[in-house]
């Protein structure tokens, strides 16, 4: 495997560190924790095919309603979920370092599973599906927070962007995944099983999350941070596969205890409230917790989440038709389920389908050959632009050309659908991955659960509103609902200059080096070398010798056993 790495990988990482530390156990681990993304994007790709199902919308109650009527009971079945993950993301925080990531990981798959029985338990009772939706968002919320987190802390830094991205591409998968589920019961099962079967399966994978994590390792860096360093030291040798002596462990395990020491110089205390502190009093935290929420506004405000939760609306908005052998008369319609011209279900189904796997590849393309040689800040800019344009187009197409109910598709509604699937590629290559990336690695140990919570939290909170925003939009905001691409292609826009300005090149750097990165690691030395700052904050400004002095201790007693065991 590091061969192949080094062939597609390029940084300096890569170039020194050894090739042992690329087994098969750091990508097992990483596949595990992402179950948690494939959760969220069965979601998110069942529900929108579910809500178009005939059995569904009599059992539910949205038949007879009219349009604006109707979207508002989609919105909330959808939102409901984004609710749960608000919540989830930011409880999730204390729980994974107060228990650990595995066991939190662990816990977010349980709740998954029980809300996923009550949606599908809930026969036409829109209370149940409600609840069941939001308890599965703790689920999904938690997990959206603890995944990234775990896969960072526990990946070599050559390749950590692309094991964190996985993340994102697990949540293609679930999407890829509950479009072609959709499509199939669509096409083979009738009545009340044509939307129980999708419904059931998004607990596929929280059993496979479950499992997964049973079997994984607890993450060193937390393990560390409870000053259980034995055990530390341990479990970074097996993920490693390297001897407790080897030179590469031993200068891994010594920047995370230096690390962990100097951020406890800063402020001292570990409650909430001195976690609070270091995180929005010190500059460089500071402005790492504020990228992390910025980035992940950005991220919602593509318009990417309105596709994957509305896509067989939106299809019918864009002019994928099934060809007629009687034309009809050309006639407008400002329908939300004709905005695009798509008619037939299941061919909006297998339209979303096809959207699905573009997202999945484009994400593994992204994850391989690009995430840690392009590197994020690249991949974030040119992205800008590409997905601003796709939505501009569709924008423009809709408002000029919007298309005609029963009529044959024009060339523009075409170029307007490959500009939809372009958008999914787009997105796959910087922005859907890279915030993930980002916003798990920049954090320092100390903050780094509160900071990925913030961000996630953040995450969820925006797209609830979009997800809340879009049906209306769709249905009001311009003739055809055209006014809705356009603000999204404003955002788009206006993403390139934030991070032009505001996100500095994180590939290749060890998790230890962001503090230098951002500043933090001068500070320290500025407040040891003042005299006065030293004493107003006491003994805890320096590194405790007593902590140097037994790590050193430790070493040394491993390197005599194991000097002894090679000798017998």
């Amino acid at each position: 495997m590091s061969w192949l790495l080094q062939k597609i990988v390029h940084n300096e990482a890569m170039r020194t560190d050894p090739k042992e530390i690329y087994g098969w156990r750091v990508y097992a681990l990483a596949c595990s924790a992402c179950c948690g993304g494939m959760l969220f994007g069965m979601d998110s790709g069942i529900i929108g095919g579910v809500l178009t199902m005939d059995p569904f919308e009599a059992k539910y109650g949205l038949e007879g309603l009219d349009k604006v009527a109707q979207a508002n009971l989609s919105a909330n079945i959808v939102s409901t979920l984004q609710a749960g993950c608000f919540f989830g993301a930011l409880l999730a925080s204390p729980a994974a370092d107060k228990w650990g990531r595995k066991i939190s990981l662990i816990g977010a798959a349980v709740v998954g599973i029980i809300g996923v029985i009550m949606q599908t338990a809930a026969n036409g009772h829109l209370e149940a599906m409600y609840i069941g939706r939001l308890i599965t968002g703790f689920g999904v919320g938690a997990a959206s927070m603890i995944n990234p987190l775990y896969v960072s802390e526990n990946a070599p830094r050559a390749i950590r962007g692309g094991l964190t991205g996985l993340y994102q591409l697990f949540i293609t998968m679930g999407i890829m995944l509950a479009f072609w589920i959709n499509y199939g019961c669509l096409l083979h099962l009738d009545g009340s099983a044509m939307y129980l079967v999708p419904l059931a399966m998004q607990a596929l994978p929280a059993v496979m999350l479950f499992v997964g994590m049973l079997l994984c390792n607890e993450s060193p860096r937390w393990l560390a941070k409870q000053d259980r360093w034995e055990e530390a030291r341990a479990t970074l040798c097996k993920v490693r596969a390297l001897p407790s002596d080897h030179p590469y462990v031993e200068e891994e395990f010594a920047a995370i205890a230096l690390q962990l020491e100097q951020e406890r110089a800063l402020i001292g205390g570990s409650s909430f409230w001195d976690l609070m502190k270091e995180m929005w009093l010190i500059p460089g935290n500071r402005k790492r917790a504020m990228i992390s929420v910025f980035l992940m506004i950005c991220q919602q405000m593509t318009g990417t989440n309105a596709i994957n939760y509305y896509s067989p609306q939106i299809f019918k908005n864009v002019s994928f038709t099934l060809e007629l052998s009687t034309p009809i008369p050309r006639k407008r319609t400002n329908n939300l389920n004709d905005q695009l011209g798509v008619n037939g279900n299941a061919t909006n189904l297998f339209a979303t389908g096809v959207y699905g796997i573009v997202k999945m590849v484009s994400c593994g393309v992204f994850l391989v050959f690009v995430a840690d040689s392009l590197g994020r800040r690249r991949s974030l800019l040119w992205t800008s632009i590409a997905q601003g344009l796709a939505m501009l187009y569709i924008g423009l197409y809709v408002r000029i050309a919007p298309p005609v109910e029963g009529a044959p598709v024009i060339p523009a509604g075409y170029v307007a659908l490959v500009c939809i699937f372009l958008f999914a590629a787009f997105f796959q290559f910087g922005w859907g991955p890279v915030c993930w990336i980002y916003v798990s690695e920049i954090p320092t140990a100390r903050l780094r659960s509160l900071n990925v919570a913030f961000g996630a939290a953040t995450q969820w909170l925006f797209n609830f509103v979009v997800a809340r925003a879009v049906p209306n939009m769709l249905a009001t905001v311009g003739a055809n609902g055209y006014g809705t691409y356009i603000i999204f292609a404003c955002f788009c826009f206006s993403m390139c200059v934030f991070v032009w300005f505001f996100i500095p090149e994180t590939k290749g750097l060890s998790l230890e080096k962001m503090d230098e990165l951002f500043g933090v690691a001068e500070l320290i030395q500025q407040k040891n070398a003042d005299p006065e700052l030293a004493s107003s904050a006491g003994d805890a400004n320096k590194i405790p010798e007593a902590r140097s002095q037994a790590l050193e201790e430790q070493d040394k007693l491993g390197k005599t056993q194991q000097h002894l065991e090679n000798r017998e």
